[in-house]
């Protein structure tokens, strides 16, 4: 059984660690994301929901090259891994932005001040992209 245990153990402090990495990772692009979100808003005078698929872009883009040399320290190919990075944390993303236009919609406050609803989002989105991420795109 010692074995066993080893081998089980010996994975929770990896796994632990990148779960760690991945979510300040996710504050940096919680960063991008509402700033981006903030700036095509008022700049570009697009709506919440059209500026959201943008600033979800932008976000997905600096999560994806941090994460590929912080978290999970990835040296494959990149432009393929982009791609199946955004489409894998699709789900993610569909639970994220789900979470934010629910809020956005029916909360007053929540819509003057969109940042808590990309907060809610980011945070309902995680545990999706973590796995989807380490299991599908850096393997």
């Amino acid at each position: 059984m010692r074995p066993l245990m080893n081998t089980v153990t010996r994975g929770a402090p990896l796994l632990t660690g990148q779960f760690l990495r991945f979510g300040l990772v996710g504050t940096i692009g919680f960063v991008v994301d509402a700033s981006v979100l903030r700036l095509v808003v008022s700049l570009l005078g697009l709506n919440l929901y059209v500026g959201r698929v943008i600033s979800f872009l932008a976000a997905a883009t600096v999560t994806w090259a941090l994460n590929r040399t912080f978290t999970f320290r990835h040296k494959g190919a990149r432009g393929t891994q982009w791609l199946r990075f955004v489409m894998a944390n699709a789900l993610g993303g569909f639970v994220n932005f789900g979470a934010y236009a629910a809020m956005v919609s029916t909360m007053p406050f929540v819509h003057a001040h969109p940042v808590i609803a990309v907060a809610a989002g980011s945070i309902a989105g995680l545990g999706f992209n973590f796995t989807l991420s380490k299991w599908l795109v850096f393997r």
